[in-house]
């Protein structure tokens, strides 16, 4: 699962490849904010990612499209 995080008056957004659910992140994220806590993700490496609550400003969730290969014309 593909999630991306903008984060407030960072230039960039951060992707996060994980094994988690849509609904296990949606809670992770729920909680976060709720507590005015820590976002804690774990990617598919097993590289924990964390991010203020605070300072998140959008978390999309979706399933990642794969990459193109080859010519379009």
């Amino acid at each position: 699962m593909e999630v991306k995080i903008g984060i407030q008056n960072a230039a960039r957004e951060l992707v996060v490849e994980t094994s988690d659910s849509a609904d296990a992140i949606e809670k992770a994220v729920t909680e976060a904010v709720t507590s005015e806590s820590v976002l804690a993700l774990t990617d598919s490496k097993g590289r924990r990612v964390l991010v203020p609550s605070a300072r998140l400003a959008y978390v999309e969730v979706g399933g990642g499209v794969a990459g193109q290969v080859g010519f379009r014309s």
